[in-house]
């Protein structure tokens, strides 16, 4: 443990936590752009620079550990003067529509410009223009609005063990992209359209569909599989719009493409609300009792002419466990055969 002085407050540390941490740790807020708090230190954006007594310039406290008896200043105006600048320089080279954005009020930069106040541009010159091109039904990549934070790079590689992005060219032309420049193709996770801080990436599926007006937040648990992560529904009238999860779940806000896009059976209109009967190969409406009888005689039938290892029994990934575990039982005991199994696929 070390002591540390931060804005005055003077606190005792875990050693080789970083300052910004440890200032966290003292309820002081430091702005940021490219940390996260489960992804590897970055310093892109400079924004979380400090001022260390005895160190001749700022330093990024997202990526300068602490030492004992060090005083810290997180505001100054020389500090508050550097951060407003590299605002400008992002800002600069962002588009500015904000009032279409799908990130609009939840967004970290718009947040930041409203804090500062920036209102006008000093900066002004070339603008990075990329064509949109994303052939998959899931994730949508606007680069220009694109801060070059690494956020989605690191949950790539660091959370997922995917990498499937990076990146790419030097200078003015650098860029995230996928290999080669392709469209983007991978699990699909959502990870990266979770952790990125604009709107340059987010999903397609809730495109227009609504921000923050008349929209609440609906905790659930995703019932794809066992895992049992919890979501976050965000509902506009009487539908799904979005589905994410927040930091402090069991799952820590990570989830499958299973999870975050697999929502649309919800509304759909082809869900069943009847039994079905096959009739003359035809299917057609019955009641709960008429078709649990229907197949009760069936299986019996079956068992009674060819035995028990003519019957088997297929599950869902998309029951409870408990439920799970009772159909096994129903198939091993009441029926007879161990041909039971299960698919946990999308």
């Amino acid at each position: 443990m070390v002591k540390v002085t931060i804005d005055g407050k003077t606190a005792t540390v875990p050693e080789g936590i970083t300052v910004l941490d440890a200032a966290k740790r003292l309820h002081i807020t430091i702005p940021t752009l490219c940390h996260h708090p489960k992804l590897s230190p970055f310093g892109g954006c400079r924004l979380c620079l400090v001022e260390i007594k005895g160190v001749p310039r700022p330093v990024t406290s997202c990526t300068t550990p602490v030492a004992d008896g060090m005083e810290a200043t997180t505001t100054s105006p020389n500090l508050e003067n550097l951060r407003r600048t590299v605002l400008e320089l992002v800002l600069s080279d962002h588009p500015n529509d904000c009032m279409v954005c799908e990130r609009a009020g939840d967004c970290t930069l718009q947040e930041l410009a409203y804090s500062y106040g920036i209102r006008e541009n000093r900066f002004e010159g070339e603008r990075r223009t990329y064509a949109k091109r994303d052939g998959n039904p899931f994730i949508e990549r606007d680069m220009e609005k694109c801060i070059m934070c690494g956020r989605c790079v690191k949950v790539c590689e660091e959370v997922e063990g995917v990498g499937a992005i990076d990146f790419a060219y030097r200078g003015f032309k650098s860029k995230i992209c996928p290999p080669f420049e392709r469209d983007l193709d991978c699990e699909f996770c959502g990870q990266c359209v979770a952790v990125c801080p604009t709107g340059a990436l987010t999903g397609k599926l809730w495109k227009q569909k609504g921000r923050q007006k008349d929209v609440r937040e609906v905790e659930t648990t995703c019932g794809y599989c066992g895992c049992g992560c919890n979501l976050t529904l965000h509902v506009k009238g009487n539908e799904v719009t979005r589905v994410d999860s927040k930091a402090e779940t069991l799952n820590e806000g990570w989830l499958c493409v299973k999870g975050r896009f697999g929502y649309s059976f919800i509304g759909s209109t082809e869900r069943l609300t009847t039994p079905l009967i096959r009739r003359e190969g035809k299917l057609e409406p019955a009641s709960w009792d008429e078709a649990l009888d229907y197949v009760a005689g069936r299986l019996k039938g079956i068992k009674e002419e060819h035995g028990s290892d003519a019957l088997a029994g297929l599950s869902s990934a998309r029951c409870t466990n408990e439920e799970n575990y009772l159909f096994q039982k129903l198939i091993r005991a009441a029926i007879g055969t161990n041909n039971v199994d299960h698919c946990a696929r999308y």
